[in-house]
Formats: structure tokens, C-alpha cells, sequence
């Protein structure tokens, strides 16, 4: 599978497992200090091929995921949960498989600047995203579904809103949830 868009991640191994998967062409950020340099590069990337944004499903990852999206925007991003980029207790995206990570780039999305937000915190309490028992797993299998990652309520509520979710695509996933579906088709 080769992927036209330019490929972010944070370190050296999850670049490996990136090229293990798809033919594309990859920056490492080394981190969270990413450098001048590697922000130019992101940018021009971004300028001439486009770019997809998959680091680590963790809290360092959403913090260097959101540098980058601030400083560049207009990139895709594509997410990993963290059941599929974990072995013994590391979480990362060497840890994931090839059709993990192939499937998660399949589902990028960009930041879109909608209209007024579309789905409100009322939406996530009818559909149990939000204050119950198993809010937290249905938020992880409705972000696996959506192709945009585990959130608190809080995130997935702007998430939804951010990446220009429609109400067909929820209902959808919410759908799936019902009938039972787990959400890695």
C-alpha cells in the first residue's frame, strides 16, 4: 500500500513499523522538542505532498500531536487505540501491527472548520459516550470506528466536531455499537 501523504511520528521504531506496513515517506519528531528544522520539514511536506500525523495513543503523543496541528495546519490525522499499540505495558506505534497501522492511515482525517458545532455533550449522555458505566470502552470502540482515536468525553466531543463527523457517520458507529459490532471492520 503506498500512501502519498508524508507520515509524522514520534521515534525511530514507530518509523520502522510505519515502512513495515505501507511504502510512504516518513518524518520522526524525536519527541516532544521537536526541532526548527523538523517543523520546516513538516511544513514543506505539508505544502507539497500533504501529511498525516500518527504518534503514540498516549498523553505525550496528543501533546506532540497537537504542537504539530497547531504549528502546521492542515494535517490528516489517523489514531491508534491503545489495545492495538501495546506490548508489555509500552505503548507505541512499533508495538501495533502493519494492518493496524494500515487500516488507522486508511481512516485519517483533517481539521475542517465547520459551522457551529454539530454534536453537543447531550448527544454523547443518549448515547452513553459520556457518565456511564461503559462510556469509556463505547468511546474507545466509536473512536476506532471513526478513525479518530480514544478521547475522554470532553476530547470526543470536540473531535466530532473538529474533524467534520456528520450525523450519518455517529449514528453509524453508534449503530454498530448496538448491534454489537466492535468496531475493527
Amino acid at each position: 500500500m503506498k500512501i502519498r501523504e508524508v507520515i509524522v511520528v514520534e521515534g525511530r521504531g514507530d518509523e520502522r513499523a510505519v515502512k513495515a506496513a505501507v511504502d510512504a515517506e516518513v518524518i520522526v519528531t524525536s519527541g516532544y522538542g521537536i526541532a526548527e528544522e523538523t517543523f520546516r520539514k513538516i511544513a514543506f511536506a505539508r505544502q507539497r505532498k500533504g501529511v498525516i500525523v500518527l504518534t503514540d495513543p498516549d498523553r505525550p503523543g496528543d501533546q506532540i500531536r497537537k504542537r504539530i496541528n497547531d504549528r502546521v495546519p492542515g494535517c490528516k490525522n489517523a489514531y491508534l487505540v491503545r489495545r492495538d499499540a501495546i506490548k508489555k505495558n509500552d505503548i507505541g506505534i512499533e508495538n501495533a501491527t502493519p494492518e493496524t497501522i494500515r487500516k488507522a492511515l486508511a481512516k485519517a482525517q483533517c481539521v475542517v472548520d465547520a459551522a457551529p458545532d454539530a454534536f453537543t455533550r447531550e448527544d454523547l449522555l443518549v448515547h452513553r459516550l459520556f457518565g456511564g458505566r461503559d462510556a469509556a470502552r463505547r468511546r474507545e470502540t466509536i473512536g476506532r470506528i471513526l478513525g479518530i482515536g480514544y478521547a475522554n468525553g470532553k476530547q470526543l466531543l470536540k473531535r466530532l466536531n473538529h474533524y467534520g463527523i456528520n450525523r450519518r457517520e455517529f449514528e453509524g458507529a453508534v449503530d454498530r455499537l448496538t448491534d454489537g459490532g466492535d468496531g475493527s471492520g
